[in-house]
């Protein structure tokens, strides 16, 4: 049975319809004869708990109860609204596969075609997802974030028995990513996922580390000699300096193109560069100073400023997604621990996230505007219409 919009989110100016547009693909497990709400209602209601503030099924069923008035005038709830047992029911039938898919399709219908968007790709460990009955460990999720735009555009679960490089693949599958610049921690740095990248028509830039101990050592050696002993004839071909946050930063790049001669990196798919950024950390009103050197192998040839930005917004997968989830969300709070469930409630989270970005008209900070939306049903209006039509 497929999802069945009901002709209620057709109406003019009502905040369901694009909704519909992009989860009408979406099966319905449960079995037809004993369907006492439709699926549409469910999904719509429970994204609209998440935003204004739901943890868990419960929530679900409280949030729809005290807004059942504003839900019926644009959802059917032929019987009503839900009750929390319905919305866990329904949360473990869902296809996670299917949904993502749909939560991808729905993401990439809205984001900018930019000349040269970062896509960060980082995973992230739901906490209290374990159980021990089950000796189930907790759920691992790869996620795709654009740090230009600031929105979540995918994920995909890793398997209890892998990591992250058999997922990764999989999620850049289903990303559009042409003329992107697509950025990753050391465990992305593989041959296999750099020409993955390739092949979907953007470019990489991962972070080089000893889990590629040849090559680290290689380039480590290379760049000692080059770019930071005394003598050495390279210059930075950026050098920048950030006194934000208590503390005065000083960040060298270096560029090496001639690195990538390298033996080690003879076979490496596509590289134009071996980048080395040395960061000197010192913190105001204190002696102690903090050198470190990171290395980065890249198939960009864009200008250094731009590889120097790229290299900073990675870290925008850290502290605009995983933080977020983690503080605001209160994702590693969750005692769910059905593995479906998780990973469904991890993808709704994420639909919260981009709703609420989007609403480019208030300033408040995220957890503001999810108690606005809570309160005021013009304002949760608001953050789907404006969404949904944009």
């Amino acid at each position: 049975m497929r999802l069945v919009a009901s002709p209620h989110l057709f109406e003019i100016s009502m905040p369901g319809a694009k909704l519909v547009e992009h989860f009408s693909g979406m099966k319905d497990a449960r079995c037809a004869g004993k369907v006492a709400h439709q699926l549409i209602d469910i999904l719509v209601i429970a994204v609209c708990a998440v935003i204004a503030g739901a943890e868990s099924w419960v929530d679900m069923e409280r949030y729809g109860r005290c807004k059942a008035q504003g839900l019926a005038s644009f959802l059917a709830l032929p019987n009503g609204i839900p009750s929390h047992d319905t919305f866990r029911r329904v949360f473990m039938l869902i296809d996670p596969l299917a949904f993502e898919a749909a939560f991808t399709s729905w993401a990439q219908s809205f984001a900018q075609s930019l000349d040269r968007e970062v896509v960060a790709i980082d995973g992230k460990t739901v906490r209290r997802s374990f159980d021990h009955r089950r000796e189930q460990g907790p759920l691992h999720i790869v996620s795709a974030w654009a740090c230009e735009q600031g929105i979540s555009l995918g994920q995909c679960q890793v398997s209890d028995k892998s990591n992250e490089i058999t997922a990764i693949p999989a999620l850049l599958d289903a990303l559009v990513l042409k003329n992107s610049i697509v950025t990753l921690d050391a465990m992305g740095c593989q041959r296999a996922i750099v020409s993955k990248i390739m092949e979907r028509g953007a470019d990489y830039l991962v972070t080089l580390k000893g889990n590629q101990r040849k090559i680290f050592t290689a380039v480590r050696d290379y760049c000692a000699r080059t770019c930071f002993e005394p003598g050495a004839i390279s210059r930075p071909a950026c050098d920048a300096f950030d006194d934000k946050h208590g503390r005065l930063v000083r960040r060298r790049m270096f560029v090496c193109p001639e690195a990538t001669l390298l033996e080690p990196l003879t076979d490496w798919p596509g590289l134009k560069s071996v980048l080395a950024v040395e960061s000197i950390r010192s913190i105001k009103d204190s002696d102690k100073v903090e050198t470190e050197i990171r290395y980065f192998l890249s198939s960009c040839e864009d200008a250094p400023e731009v590889l120097a930005k790229a290299i900073r917004q990675h870290w925008a997968i850290e502290n605009s997604l995983h933080w977020v989830l983690d503080v605001t969300f209160r994702e590693d709070d969750s005692r769910v621990r059905e593995r479906t469930s998780v990973r469904n409630l991890a993808l709704l989270r994420k639909i919260a996230i981009n709703l609420i970005r989007r609403h480019l008209k208030s300033r408040d900070s995220l957890r503001g505007r999810r108690k606005m939306a809570a309160w005021d049903n013009g304002f949760m209006e608001q953050v789907l219409t404006g969404f949904f039509h944009a």
